[in-house]
């Protein structure tokens, strides 16, 4: 059995403050669309417990299952917007930065459907759930329903 690092036991202080700013930027944009970037990313990264946790709070928000599925292959399905397209390649192309700095278009592109105040705030989302990643896939974190569970 590995020992998992609760990290809001290690650190309560800025697991505090980490959290407040998740919540500020979480609530700063529309939640179907935060919800569509918290899933993207974490698929991105790979990262099953945030795939678990924002999948089923965007079920909650009202997401339908064919938008929540098709995250994976975004770049063929017809069934977002084009400001969610904006968002999801602003997205991979964040999350993927190690891959090479292939930004310009999705910069582009979110110039064009978000107000430069909105670009910040979905930037700053975007490093958000990036390094909720980070701390879930690094310390084996495991969420069922809002609860930190055992984990194996």
């Amino acid at each position: 059995m590995t020992k998992v690092t609760d990290p809001f036991a290690a650190a309560p202080q800025l697991m505090k403050q980490w959290m407040a700013t998740s919540l500020a930027v979480q609530d700063s944009l529309e939640k179907s669309l935060i919800e569509l970037v918290k899933i993207r990313a974490s698929i991105v990264n790979g990262c099953a417990n945030c795939i678990n946790m924002h999948t089923a709070e965007a079920r909650a928000a009202g997401e339908s299952e064919q938008r929540i599925y098709l995250l994976a292959a975004w770049h063929e399905a017809p069934c977002y917007t084009p400001r969610e397209r904006a968002a999801l390649a602003w997205t991979d192309a964040l999350t993927g930065l190690s891959q090479g700095h292939t930004h310009k278009a999705a910069k582009e592109a979110i110039e064009a459907e978000f107000t430069p105040e909105e670009q910040m705030k979905l930037t700053l989302m975007i490093n958000i759930i990036n390094g909720w990643n980070r701390i879930a896939v690094g310390f084996g974190l495991w969420y069922e329903g809002g609860a930190p569970a055992k984990a194996a």
